[in-house]
């Protein structure tokens, strides 16, 4: 009985070893393919944070006046509080227009290598004043984000604080710093793939380490990888299969409006999957609203694999651990208007 215990004491501790050793391999591989978040906002290059350009940002994200009609302002298309995204397939903007694209999360975007689907923007900043003169959402003017600005009286002093020394600090181009430096405070840490990344184990269950084991071997980390879980390459959307027109319209030809090099015709940004639970719908025409389907579509379209259900809902299980805490964002007490302010322009909606 005593040898029967002991042996089966034995087999017991190999296959606990064999277990650990699985998981820490496991934990090993996603080490060297992703990086958890950090707690604290990346510097941007040039663009140096101070707390009166970040409240200066914020007032600025927040406030509508920025755009033609005073009905749109760039929380409209990337809503703090709910995934930084609009939970549209396209978001309107001026004139009840509709804009050509799904609008990407906010939330993360310093971590991207460029911006927009497209990727026409090089960083944040680049970024920031694209919607403001764009006439499907905002369609102001330069001259007249400043003539605006310069109309409230209490941006002045914010201004002043957030640039100093600068003879006129209500510029176009430090609208767009100060944005930029509030987009770059909306990161979501302490997601539980961060914590396991860190090397919790215990932070993600069975079924989501299942799911993560297949996103890896199955193909997904090879774009979709870095801090952002993507968000760092270009990739053709249909590699082994076309999607169809109503995932992939056809006249959306994505970077290559950007460049014009024939190879990069229906190339995009690879999304970040932070907080993809959460930011629905998905792709750049925002036409699948269930994740589980956009995992399928991604398994035949990039990959050339048919998932099971069981795959696909493994890889679902796992894309829900990353979603992170999400940004505390106190709305600002906006400058108020005085009779001289600019009213919003006659034809806006």
């Amino acid at each position: 009985m005593r040898r029967a215990i002991s042996i089966l004491l034995v087999i017991f501790a190999l296959l606990s070893y064999g277990l650990a050793w699985s998981q820490s391999s496991l934990m090993k591989q996603a080490q060297a393919l992703f990086k958890p978040i950090p707690t604290s906002p990346p510097s941007l290059p040039g663009n140096v944070a101070t707390p009166a350009k970040v409240a200066l940002g914020q007032m600025l994200y927040f406030d509508p006046r920025l755009s033609e009609s005073h009905a749109i302002s760039c929380n409209s298309c990337h809503m703090i509080g709910m995934g930084g995204v609009d939970l549209q397939s396209k978001s309107l903007g001026h004139r009840w227009q509709y804009g050509g694209r799904n609008a990407p999360t906010v939330y993360n975007a310093v971590y991207d290598v460029a911006q927009f689907w497209d990727g026409r923007a090089k960083d944040l900043q680049a970024q920031a004043g694209g919607p403001l003169v764009n006439p499907l959402e905002m369609d102001t003017t330069e001259a007249h984000v400043v003539e605006q600005l310069k109309g409230i009286p209490g941006y002045g002093p914010a201004f002043a604080k957030a640039f100093p020394g600068m003879a006129d600090p209500i510029t176009f181009d430090d609208v767009r710093k100060a944005i930029a430096v509030f987009e770059a405070t909306l990161i979501t840490p302490d997601a539980p793939f961060d914590r396991y990344l860190m090397g919790n184990e215990g932070a993600l269950s069975a079924s989501e380490k299942e799911g993560l084991s297949l996103f890896m071997s199955k193909g997904c980390a090879a774009c979709h990888n870095g801090i952002n879980v993507g968000g760092g390459m270009y990739a053709k959307f249909g590699v082994i299969e076309l999607p169809g027109a109503r995932i992939l319209p056809p006249g959306d030809k994505g970077r290559f409006a950007v460049t014009r090099t024939a190879s990069d015709e229906y190339v995009f940004k690879v999304p970040s999957l932070r907080n993809v639970a959460i930011t629905a719908p998905y792709f750049h025409s925002g036409q699948v609203w269930d994740l589980r389907e956009a995992v399928a579509i991604m398994g035949s379209s990039q990959l050339g694999a048919k998932l099971t259900d069981d795959q696909i809902n493994k890889i679902t299980l796992f894309l829900g651990s990353l979603t992170g805490k999400q940004p505390r964002i106190t709305l600002p007490i906006l400058p108020p208007s005085v009779t001289s302010t600019p009213r919003p322009r006659p034809g806006a909606r």
